[in-house]
């Protein structure tokens, strides 16, 4: 099975920038130091959108992430930023291996 991409978007309401930032950093701090499977995981300012970031995250495969999507620290995330984001777009990859 090859890697999966994910590739994950979101767009801060100005009054929770900070808030969400901080959840952001935890997040990317949790997975990295708990995820099994989890090849990379990095966090991304958009330069050309105010307040927009994006994950990069490769996975070994679909049930490494699928674990990830269940641990308590992406959960916590998930329901804490409810309200707080103005949009958010998440593409999944497989990685095609040349």
């Amino acid at each position: 099975m090859n890697n999966i991409v994910v590739i994950a978007n979101l767009t801060i309401k100005e009054e929770f920038l900070t808030l969400v930032y901080e959840a952001l950093v935890r997040l990317h701090k949790m997975t990295n130091e708990n995820d099994k499977g989890c090849i990379s995981y990095k966090l991304h300012k958009d330069i050309s959108r105010e307040n927009s970031y994006t994950f990069i995250e490769i996975w070994e495969n679909e049930e490494a992430l699928k674990l990830h999507t269940q641990k308590e620290h992406f959960q916590e995330f998930t329901h804490f930023i409810d309200g707080k984001i103005v949009d958010m777009s998440v593409e999944k990859l497989e990685e095609i291996a040349l």
